[in-house]
């Protein structure tokens, strides 16, 4: 068992598949409707939380970049289109998922520059001092090993480069718990099941963001994971937050 409970939260607490297996499996099943359930849900917000999170880049010359938990590859195209690097390599745990990103590559004539790999989190398949920057968005809650994966991503980073992380946080004002805590155990997980035909993704997906270490307690897991200057930016009400550090 890990230290933080996040990383036990799976989609299926009754399969004997590992978190690694049964998120993979989970993603590849709703792969086909992820990015209209992204945008649908979040009524269109998730692009303007993703342009934010890709500024904290903006400065320092990137020349390659890794995004992990990559998916569709969303957060790997808007980071070309806001700063250019010269290179993006994209790794998921979830070939369904990187099947469409790398249809939308194409679509935009980038497959020289942006490359979806397979890989894990916990072993990122890369030397040490290979990238000069990292993001990750809405996917360290799905790391099987959260520090680990967060060591790893230290150590495929040149010194002093930024990792940015976007992910879901519970909101802060109180009037305001009850309505998110609302929508997202019970309209969420009915929407994604209309739309998906797999309401537990999404009901994973509330039990995941109660379950995350968030705010300062995720702050010094960076810390403790190798990254220093690190802050948050809290972002619609508290719903989700942009994290930064540097190697």
């Amino acid at each position: 068992m890990s230290q933080y409970a996040h990383d036990n939260i799976v989609p299926d607490s009754n399969s004997n598949a590992s978190k690694k297996e049964q998120v993979a499996s989970m993603f590849d099943s709703i792969a086909k409707k992820y990015d209209f359930l992204n945008r649908f849900l979040s009524l269109g917000i998730d692009q303007i939380w993703r342009k934010k999170a890709i500024a904290n880049f903006k400065g320092a010359p990137i020349h390659h970049l890794l995004d992990v938990a990559t998916g569709t590859a969303d957060m790997a195209l808007m980071a070309y289109q806001q700063i250019k690097p010269n290179k993006i390599t994209g790794m998921d745990i979830s070939e369904g998922m990187m099947q469409y990103g790398r249809i939308k590559i194409a679509q935009k004539g980038l497959s020289d520059i942006i490359q979806l790999k397979l890989g894990d989190s916990i072993a990122i398949p890369f030397a040490d001092n290979t990238f000069d920057g990292a993001m990750v968005a809405f996917g360290v809650r799905n790391f099987a090993d959260l520090e680990k994966g967060l060591s790893e991503m230290n150590r495929v980073l040149t010194p002093g480069s930024k990792i940015v992380i976007l992910e879901f946080s519970q909101p802060s004002q109180f009037w305001f718990k009850p309505i998110y805590n609302i929508y997202m155990k019970w309209i969420t997980p009915n929407i994604g099941k209309l739309f998906s035909g797999n309401k537990a993704a999404y009901a994973y997906l509330n039990e995941s963001v109660i379950a995350f270490p968030e705010g300062t307690a995720f702050l010094s897991i960076l810390e403790k994971a190798g990254f220093k200057n690190i802050h948050q930016q809290k972002l619609s009400l508290g719903i989700c937050s942009i994290y930064c550090g540097n190697k």
